[in-house]
């Protein structure tokens, strides 16, 4: 019989997802067919995966989270792994993907109207299918699991506990303080039939003597009866972001901390209002030497050495945005190496067309920024799909050859106005200096992010530092994270 788990929170990023990749990799160490699952995610940061059940398509999206878990579960992750996909698009208004495909854009109050039976009833099926194939399910929840205004349609939380017959692990977050308020304050208000689920609760991103916490720990296992299993010390495995909230402040780094500054460089990434796939920008900040620094648009580019334009969820109002701030100069006038990737390359293009945007005109033409020959014309086709490309290095990607991997999620087509290079897939192009691509995944491709990273040090005329040796995956970071930390004996079969 299969066994599920639900990770559940006492709010929004108190490290469950940390938690779930954790534990999903220490069974499948373990030998067990393990398989995570999120009944509803809320993410603009998504990946292209094989659907499953009865579609025409062979692709869909999920949100990145459940696919990271599913290459900590050592599984190929599908559809089913999160079927209810919620992607904001500003305005109060998100895109509906269910069991991977797009189905429209509401507001919240119309989708919990319209739409809720038909979502709860794919998120079940779903898990069906999951719980069929796989001898434990490791569920994630989403915000808190004792949202009382909340609790009727509370498809992650509420109702997967229910239909899954799950047992429960609450997760508190003690770095921003009241974590023990927030324990037993999430015991008392959730459902009586889910209180009774919860199985243990764990502290996490604690930092000092875990002895000082030895009193409120007592005090929550008297007054609530449930154990404390484990207490994770404050540490990033580098797992890639659900969502913006955890991107640094303006200027915020990530990065190499160690390298001397002369071998030192810093990758630019403009955070766009409704940025998404900015996990795009990960692989990079996990090479020696090289920081990335998010950056606002009212930010200079003086300081930095190459730029990266991530994806939007809304590329012309971004665009607008940029404008606005006066960044589109900023990057007019950059002279080092710069990348767009989706929605960035399309706002690198000299024009947008059919751009549903008021006051643009008649004939709803956007100009862009101007530093590729390109132009991209919307439609109401998405393109969603895992591709494989012929990589023929030009621009700031010259010296990178081979195939490369990745997937593409978006809408519009683009094409050259004048000669240019294709430097990633038939949609890509690249002149001296500046390339774009649809390829979301780019730098996880070494050939790319190697020769990416070599143009950078020899525009900015510095020496690369050497390649640090046995560096710990963030799946691995994970799961010793939890498993040095966590009694797990009585909860899932990891002994």
């Amino acid at each position: 019989m299969t066994r599920t788990l639900l990770v559940a929170g006492t709010a929004s990023h108190v490290g469950k997802s940390t938690v779930a990749a954790g534990l999903c990799r220490l069974l499948a160490d373990r030998g067990i067919d393990v398989a995570p699952f999120k009944a509803q995610n809320m993410s603009n940061n998504a990946r292209a995966v094989l659907t499953a059940g009865d579609t025409e398509a062979e692709w869909g999206e999920i949100g990145v989270s459940q696919y990271v878990q599913a290459q900590a579960a050592r599984m190929t992750p599908t559809t089913d792994t999160n079927p209810v996909l919620l992607k904001p698009r500003g305005d109060g208004e998100s895109q509906l993907v269910v069991q991977g495909e797009a189905v429209g854009h509401f507001e919240a109050g119309t989708y919990y109207e319209r739409h809720w039976d038909r979502v709860r009833e794919a998120a079940e099926e779903s898990y069906r299918r999951l719980a069929d194939a796989h001898d434990v399910v490791v569920a994630e929840g989403a915000g808190s699991i004792a949202e009382p205004n909340l609790r009727h349609r509370d498809l992650a939380n509420i109702e997967t506990a229910r239909f899954a017959d799950a047992d429960v692990l609450l997760v508190a977050d003690i770095e921003r303080g009241g974590a023990f308020a927030s324990i037993v304050g999430t015991l008392e208000l959730a459902p009586d039939d889910v209180t009774d689920r919860v199985a243990g609760v764990v502290i996490t991103k604690f930092r000092g003597d875990r002895s000082i916490l030895e009193p409120g720990i007592e005090m929550v296992e008297e007054r609530t009866g449930v154990p404390v299993l484990g207490v994770l010390p404050y540490d990033d495995p580098e797992l890639p972001a659900e969502d913006s909230v955890a991107l640094p402040e303006n200027g915020g780094l990530r990065g190499d901390d160690d390298a001397p500054p002369d071998r030192t460089v810093t990758i630019g990434v403009p955070t766009l209002p409704r940025v998404s796939n900015f996990t795009d920008l990960e692989p990079l900040a996990r090479v020696p030497g090289v920081r990335v620094a998010y950056l606002s648009l009212s930010a200079s580019l003086a300081d930095v050495d190459a730029v990266v334009v991530p994806g939007t969820k809304n590329t012309v109002d971004d665009l607008l945005a940029l404008r606005e701030a006066g960044f589109d100069a900023e990057l007019d006038e950059f002279d080092g190496p710069l990348v767009g990737i989706c929605g960035g390359y399309q706002l690198l293009g000299e024009r947008i067309v059919n751009a549903h945007v008021e006051g643009v005109g008649d004939e709803r033409v956007v100009t862009g920024v101007g530093r590729l020959p390109v132009e991209t014309t919307f439609s109401t086709d998405k393109r969603v799909e895992a591709v494989t490309w012929d990589v023929s290095g030009a621009g700031p990607l010259a010296g990178a050859s081979g195939e490369v991997s990745g997937y593409e999620i978006h809408m519009g087509d683009t094409r050259a106005l004048r000669a240019v290079d294709r430097p990633v897939g038939p949609e890509s192009a690249a002149v001296e200096g500046v390339a774009g691509t649809y390829l979301h995944g780019l730098f996880e491709n070494r050939a790319v992010r190697e020769a990416f990273v070599d143009a950078v040090y020899e525009s900015a005329g510095r020496t690369r530092p050497e390649e640090k040796p046995d560096r710990r995956t963030p799946y691995d970071a994970a799961a010793t994270l939890v498993g040095d930390h966590v009694t797990l004996s009585d909860l899932l079969p990891v002994a």
